[in-house]
């Protein structure tokens, strides 16, 4: 994989395999804030005293540390369960070996020197995290958990059409709570259409160095 330092002096790489960067080049840490946190309105949930996240294709683990992060800081009791899907395990190993500006990198970082069977662990008395390593067609369909929100960050549909379809939308769909959010970079046509297929609201989200907007999807 080739390491690139993107100009919020966040760290991504390139997957040779699928020929896609992990992140925006144009900012890893603020894609992460900007089309998931703030969209899928973390800190009004961590409000709650509870947050529940699955995250699709774990990657570096931004998405979901970049939520703890805010959830804590709106909330520092908020108790936060994440459900991380990655099939990659050579990305998984790479967080231990970067710095990530995030508070609670840390947490990543000793998640992914947890590995029990297929399953990366961390917890303590707040947070849970696990990270389960196979297709994610398939690993999602051994989670019983309801989930708040779901960050959905495959690579892009003409790369990996398997994890953009009607079927594996109707998988996350069954397993988020009433009036929760999933946010994904990606507004292409058959993506929104998959998504209200299987029956969310879909709306534009931000618009981030893109021509289009992300898109949000809600099950009301």
């Amino acid at each position: 994989m080739q390491k690139i330092i993107t100009p919020d002096g966040s760290v991504t790489f390139h997957n040779e395999q699928f020929d896609e960067a992990y992140h925006s080049k144009s900012g890893a840490k603020e894609e992460a804030v900007e089309k998931f946190v703030k969209p899928c309105l973390i800190q009004e949930i961590a409000k709650t005293g509870r947050l529940r996240i699955l995250d699709v294709c774990f990657g570096l683990s931004y998405n979901t540390v970049a939520a703890i992060d805010a959830a804590l800081e709106e909330n520092p009791n908020c108790k936060i369960e994440a459900v991380g899907l990655e099939i990659d395990e050579e990305i998984l190993k790479a967080i231990t070996e970067i710095d990530a500006p995030f508070t609670n990198f840390f947490m990543m970082q000793e998640a992914v020197k947890n590995k029990e069977n297929s399953c990366y662990k961390y917890e303590n008395k707040n947070v849970k995290i696990e990270i389960l390593l196979g297709d994610a067609t398939k690993t999602i369909k051994t989670i019983t958990k309801e989930f708040d929100v779901v960050f959905l960050d495959p690579f892009s549909p003409k790369k990996c059409p398997q994890l953009w379809t009607a079927e594996f939308f109707a998988e996350i769909y069954k397993r988020m709570a009433k009036n929760s959010r999933l946010a994904t970079y990606s507004c292409a046509r058959v993506v929104r259409d998959n998504l209200k297929a299987v029956g969310f609201t879909v709306i534009d989200g931000p618009q981030l160095w893109r021509r289009g907007p992300s898109t949000i999807g809600i099950k009301e």
